[in-house]
């Protein structure tokens, strides 16, 4: 009797299976977006390669790369959740919404069809019963109007026969209608009983396995999504052992090594500065005041005035090293690294020779393979033409002898620059003070500057067939035939080397070690001030001069924004001129 009640039961259930249905798609879709959301994470905070930090990483920034895989792995497994939730769950809860609905439908309408049919049974009876009680009612009326009739002696005796058939008539259809009746009551009893005990309880029944299935099917889904969750748990904990195994590679003291090892320079930490006793004659003092008041008086230049003109004509002093801006490698660095302080010079020509040492040994094998291919053609012709592979063999051939060559000269000048390092690192690379006097020891151990120009000359070699030689030669060439020297007899800034030793008459080879420079040569040029040497320098390239730490130079242009100075100095030789490194020397301009 409960059959409507029981259909909006089952209902209800399968109303609430489907949003259990949309719960999991929206969690499926979060799942999604979190997934999406931790990849455009790992994607802005990933690191910008460069190749100076392949080189040299730090383990904080290896773990932490490592981290972002880790994340972007989990990322991973969250993009498994949401795929498996919707493959094997959401499908599976629309599936079964969808037969519990045509299950119910089913169901229902059996019910239905059954209900209705007891109804109508029940109209039936109800309509026999009434045509019975209508038809007894006219027979009880008809015996009784047959008692009258054949009570009263007035009528006649056609009358009372005809009261008598209607008497019989009247109760034969009450009996027929009696008969009905009680049939049609026999029937709705039969399928009363049927409907209550047999049918609708089958109606039940199924309704009842529709519900117990969704119920079952709702508690199958929910362990179905845990279960999801626990097979890629195993891989979210190796990711997060691999956060923390990241985590326990960052080691504190290997970074700062590295950070040593990157901006580690190799310079000679200053000395002690030497004290100056004004009671005592200083001979290169002297000799300075004497230049610097002949050359006032003569000249009246200052630094603010001729000379400082000039200077913005100098065409730079890269032009005399190098010769021009080729010489530059790809990342804005010289070919042989000479403006890297010694340490990093030195890691860089190492790394430079062992990366030409490889591609000697790749380009001589390619050769070899040229060669054996060439003497295989020559044995059977029928393989090949060796002529075809004897302009390769011939290109492999020049690319190796380039390669030996640079090799070569990479390796000279990592020798040079380890034998720069013994130097600054020896105790005789130390400015001593001798009788009052500052002098320099150099890599012989002598304080002569003729000595160490020599050692300068012979540890180089490979300068003298550098653009830089070539520039120098040319400038001394057209110093030697009387080019751009002005009217008192100094070499005009418009030639590119100023007044320096390299372009001066009768410098030879451009060196200062074949003849002394003569001191009126230089009342042109008005000193600007005065320099100390901060750290011992070498001179590795033509057109600069070597100073030890501490010394004292005059200042004859400043710094033009190449990184270089050109000073001079009085020696027992006379005066030299050169350009050394701003950065090593400490100005003090003249007012």
């Amino acid at each position: 009797d409960q059959f409507d009640n029981i259909a909006t039961h089952t209902q209800k259930g399968i109303d609430f299976i489907e949003r259990f249905g949309g719960f999991i798609r929206d969690r499926s879709a979060i799942e999604v977006e979190y997934a999406l959301k931790l990849r455009r994470l790992v994607k802005n905070y990933q690191p910008k390669k460069s190749k100076e930090d392949e080189e040299n990483e730090f383990s904080s920034l290896i773990a932490f790369k490592n981290v972002l895989k880790e994340v972007a792995d989990l990322a991973g497994q969250r993009e498994v959740v949401a795929e498996n939730l919707q493959n094997q769950v959401l499908q599976g809860i629309l599936l079964l919404a969808k037969n519990l609905r045509e299950e119910r439908k089913k169901a229902l309408n059996q019910g239905a069809t059954l209900t209705q049919s007891l109804h109508t049974q029940i109209g039936t009876l109800d309509r026999a019963k009434r045509s019975y009680e209508k038809a007894f009612r006219e027979a009880e009326k008809a015996i009784e109007s047959y008692h009258k009739a054949d009570a009263d002696f007035h009528l006649s005796r056609a009358d009372v026969e005809k009261q008598r058939v209607n008497m019989n008539i009247r109760n034969s259809q009450s009996e027929d209608a009696k008969s009905e009746y009680a049939n049609q009551l026999q029937i709705t009893n039969k399928q009363q009983q049927q409907h209550y005990q047999i049918a609708l309880p089958e109606v039940f029944n199924r309704l009842q396995e529709l519900d117990e299935k969704r119920t079952r099917g709702m508690k199958e889904f929910i362990k179905r999504s845990a279960d999801v969750e626990y097979e890629v748990s195993p891989i979210i904990a190796h990711c997060l052992e691999g956060i923390v195994k990241a985590a326990d590679s960052i080691n504190e003291k290997d970074d700062s090594m590295i950070v040593i090892e990157k901006y580690q320079s190799g310079f000679q930490p200053p000395g002690d500065i030497p004290f100056e006793d004004l009671s005592k004659p200083d001979p290169d003092a002297a000799n300075n005041s004497q230049t610097h008041n002949s050359s006032t008086g003569l000249n009246h230049m200052t630094g603010k005035g001729t000379t400082k003109d000039k200077l913005k004509k100098r065409v730079g002093i890269f032009g005399i090293f190098t010769g021009n801006k080729n010489n530059l490698s790809t990342d804005g660095l010289k070919e042989d690294f000479s403006d890297l302080p010694p340490t990093q010079r030195r890691k860089k020509l190492t790394a430079k020779v062992q990366e030409l040492q490889q591609k000697v040994a790749q380009e001589q094998a390619a050769s070899d393979g040229l060669m054996k291919m060439k003497g295989v053609y020559e044995a059977n012709s029928m393989l090949g033409d060796p002529r075809t592979v004897e302009e390769q063999l011939n290109e492999s051939v020049n690319r190796l002898d380039r390669l030996r060559h640079e090799l070569l000269r990479y390796q000279k000048l990592l020798e040079q620059a380890n034998n720069q390092s013994f130097i600054q690192h020896s105790p005789q690379s130390n400015r001593v003070i001798q009788n009052g006097q500052r002098s320099s020891r150099h890599s012989n151990g002598s304080s002569n500057h003729e000595n160490s120009h020599e050692d300068n000359g012979e540890d180089h070699p490979d300068d003298a067939g550098s653009l830089s030689r070539s520039a120098s030669e040319s400038s001394v060439q057209q110093a030697q035939n009387g080019l751009n020297i002005n009217n008192n007899g100094s070499a005009s800034p418009e030639s590119g080397l100023g007044t320096s030793h390299t372009s001066l008459p009768g410098s030879g080879q451009g060196s200062t070690n074949e003849q002394p420079m003569n001191e009126e040569f230089y009342e042109a040029d008005t000193p600007l001030g005065t320099c100390r040497a901060l750290y011992p320098f070498d001179a590795t390239s033509e057109g600069s001069i070597p100073m030890s730490e501490g010394e004292e130079l005059q200042v004859i242009e400043v710094d033009q924004g190449d990184g270089w100075t050109r000073v001079r100095r009085f020696s027992s030789k006379g005066w030299e001129e050169g350009f050394v490194p701003t950065s090593y020397i400490e100005c003090t301009l003249y007012a």
